[in-house]
């Protein structure tokens, strides 16, 4: 088929996926409204959208449902996002007041303070990079080059013992250098540049979590055109999808070990913004080869 080279009619949801290491699915949603539908209620009862629902965007959206996430049995303790979410500072000081750690996209653009990240990073010495798996792929090993900055502590929110950490990450690709993803995060002081690699790889499962509800359950086959249908439809394509993924994870074996990391030295560079956590492996090689 040809694109129409145009905006079709279509539906945008804002979904947020739970996943362990026995496995993962979607588990909430909201439909998202753009201000020119909320700006008109005869369009809005026309489609059943109930009138106390305003316009709200997609980090509100996002926040609704993790605040929901918090209040049920679900035990929590890291959000990973696209740059979408992870560029609002809203958000990231959202997910840091409700005692949450994260590790968000953002565009290369994204200031971290006051140099643009791409900049900082490009300043990385070659021994802060180090190469990790974020996990298993369709192909095996997803293995990338990684570089990790601690964040200076910022005392108006951090007081005089600081709880938490800030980091810069970045994700370089090993066979095209030049293809750089970079990350904000902000973890217990105890974390390490394997546990942020970790958390950001799970990213990738929401894409899995869609394309298995969409190839096993049918979250994408309707045609609906009201509110309440679209929810409908949705919420029972995601319950079976979960239905589905816990057997599934019944089905496995128990005890699966968890991976070891290595762990990261800490740089004394002057002059620079960041602190770079250095690959050890990396260091170890200059000092034998000098």
């Amino acid at each position: 088929m040809q694109a129409p080279g145009r905006t079709e009619n279509c539906q945008i949801g804002v979904f947020a996926a739970y996943a362990t290491i026995r496995g993962h699915a979607l588990v909430d949603r909201e439909l998202y409204l753009p201000k020119s539908w909320t700006g008109d209620r005869e369009r809005c009862r026309a489609t059943r959208i109930p009138d106390q629902r305003t316009f709200a965007t997609k980090g509100d959206l996002a926040r609704d449902m993790i605040l929901r996430a918090l209040a049920s049995p679900l035990p929590i303790a890291w959000v990973t996002a696209d740059s979408a979410y992870g560029q609002d500072s809203h958000f990231r000081r959202f997910l840091e007041d409700v005692g949450l750690s994260y590790v968000v996209a953002v565009p290369k653009s994204q200031p971290v303070h006051g140099p643009r990240i791409d900049h900082l990073v490009a300043q990385s010495p070659p021994e802060a990079w180090q190469r990790l798996s974020a996990g298993q792929g369709a192909k095996g090993e997803r293995l990338y080059d990684w570089a990790a900055a601690r964040l200076p502590t910022v005392a108006e929110f951090d007081g005089d013992e600081p709880t938490r950490q800030r980091w810069m990450l970045a994700r370089r690709s090993i066979s095209k250098p030049d293809e750089i993803a970079y990350y904000l995060a902000c973890a217990p002081l105890d974390a390490t540049v394997a546990d942020l690699v970790r958390v950001a790889g799970c990213r990738w499962k929401i894409e899995e979590c869609f394309q298995s509800a969409k190839n096993e359950c049918g979250l994408d086959q309707y045609e609906v055109r009201r509110y309440v249908g679209w929810y409908r439809h949705i919420t029972l394509a995601m319950l079976a999808h979960a239905f589905l993924a816990a057997m599934a994870a019944q089905e496995r074996e128990k005890g699966v070990s968890r991976p070891t990391h290595p762990t990261s030295w800490t740089s004394h560079q002057p002059r620079s913004v960041v602190c770079w956590q250095l690959n050890p492996a990396a260091l170890l090689h200059a000092a034998t080869t000098r």
